[in-house]
């Protein structure tokens, strides 16, 4: 029932993260990290709670475990991290990982985008990530108490009026 995944929080430390399960049993080993919408390997109900984001409901144990907050960069897989410079990593992993950020708002369907791509993940690397970088380290340049209260208030409207 719920997928866990290592996932690299503040100061480059990685935990274990937490998610419904939305694919078939093993997914990781038989296919790409990065998931479109047409994927395969995502259950019946899976596709339910991604496009609802309902997966994303046992993160709220890795908020209260200190791992994560609410708002900040979404942890990304070790793979990835690794890809970044030294400089982004500094200022990105500064913070606590969240559940939402500006890089969610900017692109709350990373799945439709990836849809019908050969190789999603390069795709993921290519199309979402640069922009997915950016925005984390404005979020981190410009951290606020109000600027986190209009992140999680736009991360509500999107939800409920997709």
């Amino acid at each position: 029932m719920l997928y866990k995944s290592t996932r690299i929080g503040k100061n480059l430390e990685p935990f274990v993260l937490y998610k419904f399960r939305t694919m078939v049993k093993d997914a990781d080993k038989i296919g790409p990290p990065s998931t479109a919408d047409d994927d395969p390997r995502i259950t019946t109900i899976g596709k339910f709670l991604r496009k609802t984001k309902l997966d994303e409901i046992p993160q709220l144990w890795n908020v209260l475990k200190g791992d994560m907050a609410i708002v900040g960069p979404r942890p990304e897989v070790p793979g990835v991290v690794d890809l970044m410079t030294d400089e982004e990593k500094e200022v990105i992993f500064s913070v606590k990982p969240g559940i939402t950020d500006l890089a969610t708002l900017s692109n709350m369907d990373e799945g439709a985008v990836l849809e019908g791509e050969f190789n999603p993940h390069q795709a993921y690397l290519e199309k979402i990530w640069p922009e997915k970088k950016r925005l984390q380290i404005l979020y981190v340049q410009t951290k606020s108490f109000w600027g986190d209260v209009k992140i999680i208030l736009w991360t509500i409207k999107g939800l409920l009026w997709k």
